[in-house]
């Protein structure tokens, strides 16, 4: 079972290769032509509302100077101005085929990925996470099937699709090179029930985590999008301001250059209040869960050790993460600490997740060491 689990997961790893290149294609032979669309959605209403005003001075016999209409360009507060992206595939129709074809790549790939998971745990007769191996091979399945979970629910976050093979495929390999440990019993500590709800607990709140931490950079990206589209650093306008910058300005150089090949591509994402609310949601969302995996991982403490809550470093980043995600909470709730303060707060909260599994497991000595790597 052990052999065929690695056939597995080797071939998983090479389909979502190509469901990361289908995905590429899908970005790349998107139309380029959804600026003029989005420009032409921000400009609509009010040119409806010009020729009706102008229609009605015909009809009138005389003529009147009609004042440019304001063009939104940004989201006000509550409401959302600026129109979604087209998506990945903006209006073409030979992106959206790459892009339904790297949705059913992923699908295969994911199907391998549970089998392997599936056939692990069956080699070692218990549940497949009683290492970091296999906590990450799990990890990555349960991102996998809350994306494609999300895209049976018809919520617009197909252009997840990149990011999330990227960071499969990342996680896959750190997994086989680095973390690798062979099928083996596990502890006497982790002979208990709880394994089963804590450690399930902890991966479904991770995979989630992960889509609000994917979604909040992205709003980043937008949000910095609409600004200069509301100051005009756009196009053309960013072709001047490069021309006009003295050439020992390297960084707003830099930055200039970022901005303009990186805005085909994020303004086909979600609008920035879309993606700023859709990562809200699923971090408040997820958040009882994660406080529901700290309660869980102290009573199975208590059961395995003998006490509740030991100061462990596993317990103590867990702790933090907690306080991370509260602040956040806490934060969107405030006044003033909304948007980009809000979502760094996100960002960060995340970052102690990620240094929770990777960087306590294997640099920091603790009672939660006994996996190995």
């Amino acid at each position: 079972m052990a052999e065929i689990s690695n056939v597995l997961i080797y071939s998983a790893m090479a389909v979502y290769t190509l469901a990361f290149l289908a995905h590429i294609a899908e970005w790349v032979l998107g139309s380029r032509s959804a600026v003029g669309r989005t420009a032409a959605a921000l400009t609509a209403p009010q040119t409806a509302a010009a020729g009706t005003a102008a229609q009605a001075e015909r009809q009138g016999g005389g003529t009147a100077v009609l004042e440019r209409p304001k063009v939104v360009t940004r989201s006000g507060a509550g409401t959302r101005d600026v129109p979604d992206g087209p998506g990945a595939a903006g209006t073409s129709e030979k992106g959206d085929v790459y892009g339904r074809i790297a949705v059913s790549l992923t699908v295969l790939a994911f199907l391998l990925h549970a089998g392997s998971v599936l056939t692990r745990a069956l080699s070692v007769e218990r549940a497949p996470w009683g290492n970091m191996y296999e906590f990450s091979t799990t990890f990555g399945m349960t991102l996998v099937a809350v994306y494609l979970g999300l895209l049976v629910a018809k919520k617009n976050v197909r252009w997840l699709g990149l990011p999330l093979v990227t960071t499969i495929l990342l996680d896959l390999g750190l997994a086989l090179s680095v973390l690798y440990t062979d099928s083996d019993q596990l502890v006497p500590a982790l002979h208990s029930y709880w394994l089963w709800i804590h450690v399930s607990c902890a991966i479904i709140s991770g995979a989630a985590l992960w889509v609000g931490a994917c979604s909040t950079l992205m709003y980043l990206f937008r949000d910095g999008y609409e600004s200069r589209l509301e100051s005009g650093w756009t196009g053309r306008g960013l072709d001047r301001l490069l021309a006009e910058l003295p050439s020992n300005r390297r960084i707003l150089r830099f930055k200039a250059h970022l901005a303009k090949y990186t805005d085909s591509f994020v303004m086909r994402l979600p609008s920035s209040a879309s993606l700023d609310k859709f990562a809200y949601r699923v971090n408040a969302t997820v958040f009882p869960l994660w406080t529901f995996t700290i309660i869980a991982g102290a009573i199975w403490a208590e059961a395995a050790w003998g006490r509740y809550w030991g100061w462990d470093p596993k317990e103590v980043w867990s702790f933090i993460t907690w306080v991370a995600y509260a602040c956040y909470l806490h934060a969107r709730a405030t006044a003033g600490w909304k948007g980009r303060k809000a979502a760094y707060i996100a960002l960060a909260a995340f970052g102690c997740y990620i240094f929770n599994y990777y960087g306590v497991n294997i640099f920091v000595t603790g009672k939660h060491s006994y996996a190995g790597v």
